[in-house]
């Protein structure tokens, strides 16, 4: 099953999307997909009817707004790439680490992206997000993680370098969480639908040069680990999103300059879509 959200911020309706590209309206069913919605859908997977059942719609001209609305926290793994813990000059980690974006960064796949004032090192980051189904709390193995995630979408952790490790005071937030700092989507793919997350490609461009081309597979800490290790020192609810780590390519490196105004931002995973951001002046 793959879910999106169209119209403008604060007003988008939740859409089932066809693989033939066909769009119905989710509204009789839910008012967004949200985390009530996921953790219904968690215990009721026939909670959406077929696609005839539904009223199609077209979406031509319409907004894609993220494909989840409102996560009450947005989870972060650092370094969960070797090659990238490397290119940022760090040793590969033994533990994940863990850091949050303020909830509010989460924006469209193809809104604008701001450059924050005073900025001179923004950054792409191509990462698969996790999106919860089901409240996780002191899983009992890596094996029950499954069980407790809705699906999976695509992510950039836009990130400002300067302030997440010169300015930072020994925190990653400061450089994290500027506005539109997490466009997120086009669709919430179910996970069913997904198969093995330890199997996608994920590829990034600035202005159609390639950046990052790797997979899922060379994560340090694979999804099943990650949530499980996090519901160990947390709670995961519905709705709540985990951004799982970069590969290398990113700007950091010194082999790519870092991003500036009217620069353009694409980044795909095989099966869950590309998003394409235009860079602006805060």
């Amino acid at each position: 099953m793959r879910l999106m959200r169209i119209g403008e911020p604060g007003h988008e309706r939740p859409v089932l999307v066809c693989p033939e590209g066909r769009h119905y309206d989710l509204s009789g069913i839910t008012d967004d997909i949200d985390g009530v919605f996921l953790a219904a859908l968690a215990n009721n997977p026939h909670l959406v009817p077929a696609e005839p059942a539904l009223p199609e719609i077209d979406i031509t001209g319409e907004r894609i707004g993220a494909p989840v609305a409102r996560p009450s926290a947005l989870l972060c793994i650092g370094q969960n790439y070797a090659a990238h813990a490397a290119e940022s000059g760090s040793e590969t980690p033994e533990q994940p680490i863990l850091f949050y974006k303020s909830p509010n960064t989460v924006v469209g796949p193809y809104d604008d992206v701001l450059i924050p004032r005073g900025s001179k090192k923004t950054d792409w980051e191509v990462e698969l997000a996790v999106v919860i189904g089901r409240r996780a709390s002191y899983l009992d193995s890596p094996a029950d993680a499954a069980a407790h995630i809705a699906g999976y979408a695509v992510s950039n952790d836009v990130s400002e370098r300067a302030f997440q490790l010169e300015e930072s005071g020994g925190q990653w937030s400061k450089g994290k969480s500027c506005a539109t700092f997490n466009p997120l989507g086009p669709v919430l793919v179910t996970a069913d639908e997904v198969g093995d997350p330890q199997r996608l490609r994920l590829r990034s461009f600035v202005n159609g040069e390639p950046r990052q081309d790797s997979s899922t597979a060379d994560m340090i800490f694979s999804v099943a680990h990650l949530v499980h290790h996090l519901s160990q020192y947390l709670v995961l609810e519905p709705g709540d999103i985990v951004n799982t780590g970069t590969p290398q390519g990113v700007a950091l490196s010194g082999r790519f300059p870092y991003l500036g105004p009217d620069d353009v931002m694409e980044v795909e995973i095989s099966g869950l879509g590309r998003q394409r951001s235009v860079c602006r002046p805060a």
